[in-house]
């Protein structure tokens, strides 16, 4: 790895046995040699070096049987223990397993949502478009979740879902389109309302997975796991943040565009 220039370096045990070849490279104090000894204590080495062999240079000591001595760092044999886990708490573990609940839980909504605009009676394809997207993006997150549990030694516990309506207009407009003369409503008006009520919906179901996101990072800050913390950051927080914005300006466009051409043109622009 270094040249050889005429000096000379040995690592040599207490008892002056040679444990290497001898190790030659140019050195910055003058023609001085640079000499590395090594002595052993307990099962690990100290080791030294000199210039001319009166002043040290530096000193490190590590001892790896010592170390590895520590009841954390011993590997189980029991087949029901991961090997892969360390310094990875329960309740890290728990609010994981609760985030693929939240990330499986909005996938199950967008996927209903799909389902609702595809309809030959509501016919937005561009949103349906959207919301099937929107789906298989949030169950992506899921079984990336999935796959840090594993990697960190955890188990996966995949709690229940919960089931989404089929119908996505407000309580309070339902009754408005639902009354009992609802043929007084044009369907243009219809398909508006529930097109900015579903955005609506979305940007609220995208605030709390961003705010359960936060809640898991600082599970990791809590229990001094800077690599959880980091997974979160890199993989998901940056991304939440530019889906709030993006769908949050898709409901402002939606309460600018108003009824009929208006509803078609952006249902278009969502298609492609």
């Amino acid at each position: 790895m270094f040249p050889v220039m005429g000096s000379a370096a040995s690592l040599s045990t207490v008892r002056g046995a040679s444990i290497g070849p001898t190790l030659g490279w140019s050195s910055v104090y003058s023609s001085s040699a640079l000499n590395l000894e090594s002595k052993r204590r307990g099962v690990g080495f100290v080791v030294s070096g000199k210039a001319n062999g009166n002043y040290p240079l530096t000193g490190v000591v590590f001892e790896p049987f010592e170390e590895l001595k520590k009841g954390d760092l011993t590997v189980s044999f029991a087949p029901q223990i991961s090997l892969a886990r360390q310094r990875y708490e329960d309740e890290c573990e728990a609010a994981i397993n609760e985030q693929i609940n939240v990330e499986y839980n909005v996938s199950y909504v967008y996927h209903a949502m799909y389902a609702y605009f595809d309809r030959d009676n509501v016919a937005l394809k561009g949103l349906a478009k959207f919301f099937k997207d929107s789906s298989e993006e949030e169950r992506e997150h899921a079984e990336k979740l999935m796959k840090y549990q594993n990697e960190r030694g955890g188990r996966v516990k995949l709690h229940s879902i919960v089931s989404p309506p089929s119908e996505f207009d407000h309580v309070e407009k339902g009754d408005a389109l639902y009354g009992k003369q609802p043929f007084l409503l044009h369907a243009q008006n219809y398909n508006y309302i529930v097109l900015e009520l579903s955005m609506e919906l979305a940007l609220s179901f995208e605030k709390l997975t961003n705010e359960k996101l936060l809640n898991v990072h600082s599970v990791a800050d809590r229990n001094n796991d800077p690599q959880m913390a980091d997974f979160i950051e890199s993989e998901f927080l940056t991304e939440q943040v530019e889906t709030i914005k993006k769908i949050s300006d898709y409901v402002t466009q939606l309460r600018l565009v108003g009824k009929g051409h208006g509803v078609w043109h952006f249902d278009q622009m969502l298609l492609h």
